[in-house]
């Protein structure tokens, strides 16, 4: 959140005291605190503040997590080659039909170890056979990364619908930053924004959407609430040509 307060005292007219807010972040659910790794290392390793032996860590985690996400999303169980009562220990209940392992492993009470546990993990990746199916991680192999890896599959495993749903919202707010606000809309008039961020944006009226995003004051969530306005209302460019998350255009 550092970073957050920083570009917004670059980027927006900040005239009173500042204080920092999670809410100010946008997409907070891929700022967590658990794949900083995932997201700066990188980012530090181009810049050279990464050592070698950081960096070599960095990658085995990474790997790691790469494959045994992959793993569990093409490992299937069902009733056939699942036992309703092994079935019953692990999940709760015996299942109906065909599942990966990964959709498994989202549910709230569903855990990495016990799943891994569930007759005795000796289920093949589809189109593998037994022999040559790949081996889940292990903490002999990864050692104290063992942990972190985990941690990061499961939460990737549980937070997957949301955070999807706000990798679609990314997609849509690059299409929305350059797109031009009707000249003409009263924005004291939208009544599910506050009465700070109407007045603010009556005073400033920005040409574009991205424009109202960098005004003091104007959240993501009131540049979310102004974007349902403009839909619902009708406004050339925002109703027929907003773009669709990738589950509904495939």
């Amino acid at each position: 959140y550092l970073g957050v307060l920083v570009k917004d005292l670059i980027t927006k007219d900040v005239t009173e005291p500042y204080r920092m807010f999670t809410r100010r972040a946008e997409y907070r659910r891929q700022l967590r605190e658990d794949n900083a790794d995932m997201r700066l290392t990188e980012a530090g390793r181009r810049l050279g503040l990464v050592d070698d032996a950081r960096w070599d860590a960095f990658c085995r985690k990474r790997d790691a997590v790469s494959r045994e996400t992959e793993r569990l999303k093409s490992t299937w169980v069902s009733p056939r080659n699942l036992s309703a009562a092994e079935s019953q220990r692990v999940l709760g209940k015996a299942i109906e039909h065909e599942h990966n392992l990964f959709d498994l492993l989202r549910r709230p009470d569903v855990g990495y170890d016990a799943l891994m546990s569930m007759g005795d993990s000796r289920f093949a990746p589809r189109g593998v056979d037994g022999e040559g199916a790949p081996e889940s991680v292990s903490r002999e192999t990864l050692g104290e990364l063992y942990g972190p890896v985990i941690e990061q599959v499961e939460i990737a495993a549980k937070y997957s619908g949301y955070i999807d749903r706000q990798r679609d919202e990314v997609e849509r707010a690059a299409y929305y930053e350059n797109l031009k606000l009707p000249p003409d809309l009263d924005y004291l008039q939208i009544h599910a924004l506050s009465i700070e961020v109407r007045q603010k944006l009556q005073k400033h009226r920005p040409e574009t959407l991205g424009q109202a995003g960098r005004i003091s004051g104007v959240t993501p969530a009131a540049i979310s609430l102004l974007l349902i306005h403009l839909k619902k209302g009708g406004f050339k460019g925002f109703a027929a040509n907003a773009p669709r998350p990738q589950a509904e255009a495939a």
